[in-house]
């Protein structure tokens, strides 16, 4: 049967790709994706064409991958962090009706609320949660509800998108939501460019995450009540040290 893989790259360079994403690259005839992250490993696979759609063209992105491996070609459909979070995962399966019947493989890669944690340290040993703050797609009365809920269960919550230039005050009202439930001094990071050229990482207090200037690049982490700056890293302890 023809085979469709749905790669997640992690954070995008070679070293922190899984051995079975690369062996799905390596497979794949054809190379497809958002250009940004297929730019990421064209230089990987000089000899195989890359297809490629802008931003916000995920239907059409999708579809060439299905058409193309309908037609014969093994193809690989290539995404950021993990192919199932906030992925093309889940666009691939909803459209795969629609053509001859694919063999469609998940490659599951490190998603940024993962790669990001073990640059501040260990701030998810405990429950947490991922939301976007994007609004393209959700409203932001969901968002918005989703982040009160948790707050007031105390996870640990790791933000994508967290701001742009159309969102500029996203992070600060997600901040003001979550400071209903949290303290101030709940310890807070962000990092950006995970595993790429230019990686910088901080760490604050929720109060202050307030006042940062992010963008679409950075992934933010606030702790729960436990979290803790050990020796400039940021860490949730599980509970183990009851044991001790």
């Amino acid at each position: 049967m023809k085979k469709l893989f749905v790669v997640g790259l992690g954070p995008g360079s070679a070293d922190t790709m899984t051995a079975q994403a690369r062996a799905a690259l390596a497979e794949s005839d054809v190379l497809c994706g958002y250009t940004v992250y297929t730019d990421l490993v064209a230089p990987l696979y000089p000899d195989k064409p890359v297809l490629t759609t802008p931003m916000r063209k995920e239907i059409d992105r999708c579809r060439m991958a299905l058409e193309r491996a309908a037609g014969g070609e093994t193809v690989a459909m290539v995404c950021s962090g993990d192919a199932g979070v906030y992925g093309m995962a889940c666009l691939i399966y909803q459209l795969a009706a629609e053509y001859p019947p694919v063999d469609i493989v998940i490659v599951p890669g490190v998603t940024a609320a993962l790669s990001g944690a073990a640059v501040l340290g260990a701030p998810l040993s405990h429950d947490f949660c991922v939301i976007s703050l994007s609004d393209l797609l959700t409203p932001w009365e969901l968002i918005e509800k989703r982040l009160k809920a948790a707050a007031e269960a105390d996870f640990c919550v790791a933000l994508y998108n967290p701001a742009s230039h159309k969102r500029a005050d996203y992070l600060q009202k997600a901040c003001d939501i979550l400071l209903m439930a949290k303290k101030p001094e709940t310890v807070c990071g962000w990092v950006r460019n995970i595993g790429r050229e230019g990686q910088k990482s901080k760490l604050m207090t929720l109060a202050e995450l307030r006042n940062e200037q992010l963008d679409m690049f950075c992934t933010v982490f606030i702790g729960n009540e436990k979290t803790q700056n050990l020796g400039g890293k940021m860490v949730t302890p599980r509970g183990y040290e009851a044991k001790l």
